[in-house]
């Protein structure tokens, strides 16, 4: 081995030997592969989001009705029976807080937390989350635990 014959690993070069734009005589001059005129052959294009080449894009197209409600709050629902799974798995003792939940990954830390109803609790809980469900209330209550509004 010598410097004459030196290479790199095979697999491990894996750039097109080809410059673009370097003149005619590289091969990938003039038009640098980019094609005749168009926003695609100039410089700084990007497209747009859910562009179509002009034609009227189809978010435009399609008709709009209905109300959307900007004020809405979104709760992240957690079941009964998904409390009671993590009690019988012992994943849970005593009390179940936000910071719990986050941790379990029922939900983000970001997101509100309802309590719902399905399933029952045969544990002495506390549960501490955003809302509950009338049902979901009366059935923690009903077990001996406590049901704590943040």
């Amino acid at each position: 081995m010598d410097l004459s014959n030196l290479k790199p690993a095979k697999g491990s070069v894996k750039n097109n030997s080809k410059r673009k734009g370097r003149g005619q005589g590289s091969g990938k001059g003039g038009t640098a592969t980019r094609g005749h005129k168009g926003a695609k052959s100039r410089s700084g294009y990007s497209r747009k989001i859910g562009f179509e080449g002009g034609q009227m894009p189809l978010q435009r197209r399609v008709p709009k009705f209905g109300f959307v409600n900007i004020n809405r709050k979104e709760y992240q629902g957690i079941n009964l029976d998904t409390i009671q799974d993590l009690v019988d798995n012992k994943k849970i003792k005593g009390s179940l807080d936000f910071d719990t939940m986050v941790e379990l990954r029922l939900a983000r830390k970001n997101e509100l937390v309802k309590i719902l109803g399905r399933g029952e609790l045969k544990t002495k809980l506390k549960v501490s989350a955003h809302k509950f469900t009338a049902s979901a209330k009366a059935a923690i209550e009903a077990a001996g635990g406590e049901a704590v509004t943040l």
